[in-house]
């Protein structure tokens, strides 16, 4: 049962089933999908008369007008911008400092919430009534949106600010899989006990999190969440805007929960080219290999990994849709062989990031150790199989069939 604190705004429109459906078609344009955000009707309500605040970026659009700008003119008074990591405008590079700043079109205080701290202050939230959170996530642990509003989601528990969740869909919603994080390697890449893909919205994650109690201290904050329309978890949803520099693609999208893994390692996964997370190699590589590419430092990539150098390796922007909808899985078998392929080089592969990556000690281990990727999930299924239960709890849509 979900905690009396929370709030579900039941969408009037009868959310329409894409069950019939194959999960590699695009839905029609009769069931087409709509976010939260663009069912403004359905929060504007509660947020009049009030000081609201946003977490927001570049994806944060209703019909091509970014979210502030819309509300803004429906009267709502927005009195500052929280920005996750890449930014308000979404074009700085991974792990990079974002300042706080003001937006130059409104005027209105932009906080950094991926600078001098990740989790609003007191300050930040004084003269707050409510937090609207409305960004677009790719459905991956170690994808931070996620982190940055469980930190908001705790600090407005702790200062009674009420919490908004305007959702949007999963572009990797149809499945899930990978280890569960493990405690002692929690980090901003993973904060709780989920698989590197969970399978959830960001308002289903919303629920998951503040209901188990998750929050430092168990607390839970007054958290309302507004559906998205026709969504499924066998839709095929592709995004209209980047969600980030070096996810430029479904492609990309696709291939993240995989070939994130590779940046705990010394393989290079095509930061700097126009190839992001759709190719990955190494300087030392086999020169006989079909792609090469050389990495440089670029908007959203400054001194990316093996700068200026020739890497050797395979490209992947060429997978179509099916190979992803079908398998449903994360590949380990590029990364296995990858290391097979370096093991023997001057530099440890594995770096000290590895870990918190893949959410805990024993993936790494296993393929020194020369597990196959069968024996590798093995470990994984009780785990993976409790978590599901968890899920199930908190799904508001349709789940995907298997």
């Amino acid at each position: 049962m979900l905690q009396h604190q929370v709030f579900i705004l039941i969408i009037s429109h009868i959310i329409l089933s894409f069950n019939s459906c194959s999960s590699n078609t695009l839905p029609d344009l009769e069931n087409k999908i709509t976010t939260g955000a663009a069912q403004i009707d359905l929060y504007i309500e509660n947020l009049k008369g009030k000081n609201v605040a946003i977490i927001a970026n570049q994806t944060s659009v209703v019909h091509k007008t970014h979210l502030v700008d819309t509300l803004q003119s429906l009267g709502i008074n927005i009195v500052k911008v929280f920005s996750p990591e890449h930014g308000f405008r979404g074009k700085a590079g991974a792990g990079e400092k974002v300042d706080d700043s003001r937006d130059e079109k409104t005027g209105i205080a932009l906080i950094s919430l991926y600078g001098s701290h990740r989790k609003p202050t007191k300050d930040d939230l004084q003269g707050v009534d409510i937090v609207v959170f409305d960004i677009q996530d790719v459905g991956t642990r170690f994808y931070t949106y996620i982190s940055t509003m469980s930190y908001a989601m705790e600090a407005c528990a702790e200062n009674n600010v009420s919490f908004m969740v305007l959702d949007r869909p999963n572009p990797n919603g149809f499945y899930v899989d990978g280890p569960i994080l493990e405690p002692d390697v929690k980090s901003f890449v993973g904060l709780h006990p989920i698989p590197i893909v969970h399978g959830m919205t960001v308002a289903e994650y919303a629920l998951m999190v503040n209901s188990e109690k998750w929050l430092q201290g168990g607390v839970q904050c007054q958290l309302e969440v507004v559906k998205c329309k026709n969504y499924t978890h066998d839709s095929l949803y592709i995004l209209p805007i980047k969600p980030s520099p070096n996810l430029p693609n479904s492609t990309a999208i696709y291939l993240y929960p995989s070939l994130c893994l590779f940046e705990g390692t010394i393989v290079s996964i095509g930061r700097g080219t126009d190839l992001p997370f759709q190719v990955f190699g190494h300087p030392n590589l086999p020169s006989n290999l079909s792609f090469e590419f050389t990495p440089e430092s670029i908007e959203g990539a400054k001194m990316p990994k093996h700068w200026g150098a020739k890497c050797f390796g395979y490209d992947l922007s060429n997978l179509a849709p099916e190979t992803f909808t079908s398998n449903r899985r994360i590949n380990l078998q590029w990364l296995i062989d990858t290391y097979n392929s370096l093991k023997n080089d001057s530099t440890d592969f594995f770096t000290g990031y590895f870990d918190k990556l893949s959410g805990n000690h024993s993936l790494k281990q296993n393929i020194i150790d020369g597990w196959t990727e069968v024996q590798i999930r093995s470990e994984w299924i009780n785990k993976l199989e409790r978590f599901k239960k968890i899920r199930e709890k908190y799904l508001l849509y349709p789940d995907f069939q298997e």
